[in-house]
């Protein structure tokens, strides 16, 4: 489909989703977004959900000010995914063991390593030259965080909980990739709420239409401060996501010796984050709160559900979406929901084929609590195009 704006803003809000099926809080928080005196344009992905202050699915475009809750707590979450040399007949019949021994190198839920995963191992971030000086700029982050350095430090390279995953997936010609959904664990998640909370006692911010939206604007100490901790944690999301796939690749290379797996160029992108982006003459700040990056030929993955399966995409460019498309498929009912609507025997049934929990744990996930993948695609069909469609044999949740 292509957009319909939302009528009754001061501000275009173009949406890639029908607004009949959005629920009405998420609708009002687009229109509170559309009323801060810093908005320049605001594009809904079709995956569009109710979030704390800012919708999920929103990419928010604004000059001169930034606000934290259209980055969302988990600064820098996103996606990885590679291909790898092997195919399906290559994989056992049984694959519990494969994820037990996944679980075993990345520790999941609020599980750490217990100690620091050493990069040089696999020749990963320090190979960019900017492991050290990354952690060293950990002494310029905000203060009340410093005494969470130990737990940061042995949490990069964990999944975490909730919708986080490491999956094993095939694709339809056959082959085996690797994915991966994590971000930047519970250091950004203390980083983002304690400048939300600065943002909130600032005086320009006393008379919001919801004090979750309180901004930072330009030029300010405040706003100096945010920028230099946001940026800090989207590279730690980043690193985390890289040294758990370098986890990974070792996994698959121990269980597979005989196959010799190889592995493509690994496809990574944010899908919370801020981006300094050019659009109409104008330099902005752009947030994107579970949405990707879709420029021209730039590759992505939209996830769907642990049931379901996931599509690799190339963006078309949209300027319109500012160059955006959706980073999922979407809750369209929340967690408490889900758990008090569905079953273990629910989730599976809905899993089958999986190698996964199927415990109550998890019920929460289940593929019934989000929207049709397939349809948020075809929603997006202007946004990006269809690479590969994967569909998951393992996955591991926390």
């Amino acid at each position: 489909m292509s957009y319909v704006e939302l009528p009754g803003a001061k501000v275009p809000i173009r949406m890639w989703a029908d607004p009949a099926s959005v629920e009405e809080g998420a609708l009002q928080q687009l229109r509170n977004v559309a009323t801060l005196p810093w908005i320049k344009g605001l594009a809904v992905m079709p995956d569009v959900h109710y979030g704390k202050g800012a919708t999920v699915g929103s990419v928010i475009a604004m000059r001169g000010a930034v606000c934290p809750a259209a980055v969302g707590v988990d600064i820098g979450c996103g996606m990885s995914a590679v291909r790898t040399s092997l195919t399906a007949n290559d994989l056992p019949g049984d694959l519990s063991p494969l994820r037990s021994k996944i679980e075993q190198a990345i520790p999941v839920g609020r599980g750490m390593h217990d100690t620091a995963v050493d990069p040089e191992r696999f020749h990963g971030p320090a190979a960019t030259g900017g492991w050290n000086d990354f952690w060293a700029r950990f002494d310029g982050v905000a203060e009340a965080v410093k005494f969470r350095q130990e737990r940061a430090v042995k949490q990069m390279g964990t999944l975490g909980g909730g919708n986080h995953f490491v999956e094993v997936c095939t694709d339809t010609t056959g082959s085996v990739w690797l994915m991966l959904h994590s971000g930047s664990r519970n250091i950004g998640k203390e980083l983002a709420e304690f400048h939300i909370g600065v943002a909130q006692k600032l005086p320009h911010n006393q008379g919001l239409i919801d004090r979750d939206l309180a901004v930072f604007v330009a030029d300010t100490p405040q706003m100096a401060a945010y920028r230099n901790d946001l940026f800090w944690a989207q590279e730690y999301a980043k690193y985390n996501r890289t040294l758990m796939m370098a986890l990974l690749k070792d996994v698959i290379r121990k269980e597979f010796k005989k196959a010799k797996p190889a592995f493509e160029q690994e496809i990574s992108a944010h899908h919370n984050y801020v981006a300094e982006e050019r659009y109409d003459g104008m330099d902005l700040l752009v947030t994107r709160k579970g949405a990707i990056r879709a420029g021209s030929g730039e590759y992505g993955i939209i996830p769907g559900s642990m049931g379901t399966g996931s599509y690799i995409v190339k963006g078309l460019g949209n300027e319109k979406a500012f160059n955006s498309a959706s980073h999922g498929a979407g809750r369209r009912m929340s967690r408490n929901a889900a758990k008090r609507r569905f079953s273990t025997r629910d989730l599976e049934e809905q899993t089958r084929g999986v190698e996964c929990r199927k415990d109550s744990g998890v019920v929460d996930e289940i593929p019934a609590a989000y929207k049709p993948i397939e349809q948020v695609i075809d929603q997006q069909r202007d946004l990006v195009e269809v690479v590969a469609k994967l569909k998951q044999v393992v996955c591991v949740k926390g």
